[in-house]
């Protein structure tokens, strides 16, 4: 892969326990990854996968239903340890970035490695582009990511929750955002024959 500039853009997908109230011992797993590894704003890698839990193997009926997954599916995904492995290997590839809607997959990622005693896959930069996105427009709180993409006059990627399709969904908002910050930056202050026509001025005391 090309060195600069690379950018990951990472979605997860996590167990939940059937009720809102955490049972005793519970934390969220990792269960479906998406990935778009961008390269001077190309798109030149994507890979998504379901991840097998371990802590937690059995779904619950609330998790199926708002993911629209079967615990067969789950079942032949890959293993945490192949996730940690395959993330690290993208990590390897050069200075990279990593993208993210929201701090949470962040956080899970960290948390279930720290539970399976393996290293954090990243060592290099992360952007929260939620908070950046709040940020930016001076929104009082974070928006979700299907509605920041709406709010730009698109439906996103395929299907919300959807790993893989959010993970291109950031990528768009990322773009969009991105030429908007352009848009801000100021520009050299025009000269003086840039402001006056002296094509007019010339005609006008020519009369």
């Amino acid at each position: 892969m090309s060195a600069t500039p690379q950018y990951l853009f990472l979605d997860f997908e996590f167990t939940m326990p059937e009720t809102k109230t955490e049972p005793r011992g519970f934390f969220p797993e990792i269960i479906e990854v998406g990935l778009v590894v961008v390269v001077n704003d190309k798109v030149c890698d994507q890979f998504s996968s379901y991840v097998k839990p371990t802590r937690f193997p059995v779904l619950t009926d609330r998790c199926k239903s708002f993911l629209n997954i079967t615990q067969e599916q789950i079942d032949q995904g890959m293993s945490f340890h192949e996730l940690v492995a395959l993330l690290h290997k993208y990590d390897r590839s050069g200075p990279i970035t990593v993208v993210t809607w929201g701090s949470m997959d962040m956080k899970v990622l960290k948390e279930n490695c720290m539970a399976a005693n393996l290293p954090f896959p990243f060592a290099g930069e992360h952007r929260d582009l939620a908070m950046e996105y709040k940020l930016f427009f001076g929104n009082k709180n974070h928006t979700g990511l299907r509605k920041a993409i709406q709010e730009y006059g698109d439906e996103g990627v395929g299907k919300a929750h959807c790993a893989l399709d959010d993970a291109f969904t950031t990528y768009n908002i990322f773009r969009l955002v991105e030429n908007d910050k352009k848009y801000l930056v100021k520009t050299k202050p025009p000269t003086i024959g840039e402001r006056i026509d002296f094509t007019q001025l010339r005609k006008k005391f020519a009369l």
